[in-house]
């Protein structure tokens, strides 16, 4: 059975351990030298949950260092059948096209099903726009870290000794 994400699962996180039964991450390690990454153990639980279908297809694509674009093709929705919400760093994107449709078919090619499609957004990462045009509907994302976030210099000062 192959690891995922290679170079030896990053060395068995760390020295940590994998159970591959279970499915189950001993991050134990890095916890003992590293601070704040509480959300690291919670993420990975959740990474197989959701199982996405491969509908609608989508691209993700990197603007600038701190902008980024979902494009989805979702071809046959309107904006009434299209809804974008945003809920403890989940981006979620639903399309229900249950319109009533009297038409009568002879062949019915295009796809027009219900689907719902979820993307995880890193901390300060929220949505900057949407704007769906020829069937395809474009996220903007943009990552906004806070001043406190941002590196910065701390100036090292020198103090005289008394002697007394």
């Amino acid at each position: 059975m192959q690891m995922p994400f290679g170079s030896a699962f990053i060395n068995m996180l760390l020295k940590g351990g994998y159970d591959m039964t279970m499915h189950t991450f001993d991050l134990t390690p890095l916890y003992r030298t590293s601070i704040g990454f509480d959300r690291l153990a919670q993420m990975l639980d959740t990474i197989n949950v959701d199982v996405p279908t491969g509908y609608p297809p989508y691209n993700i694509e990197k603007l600038t260092d701190n902008k980024y674009c979902i494009t989805m093709a979702v071809s046959g929705f309107d904006e009434s059948d299209l809804n974008i919400d945003v809920k403890e760093n989940i981006l979620s994107v639903t399309g229900d096209s249950s319109k009533d449709d009297n038409r009568e078919y002879l062949y019915k090619g295009i796809s027009s099903r219900n689907f719902e499609r979820r993307f995880r957004l890193a901390d300060y990462v929220e949505v900057e726009s949407a704007n769906l045009s020829n069937g395809l509907l474009n996220i903007i994302l943009v990552r906004e870290l806070p001043e406190a976030m941002k590196p910065r210099k701390i100036e090292i000062s020198t103090s005289k000794v008394i002697e007394g």
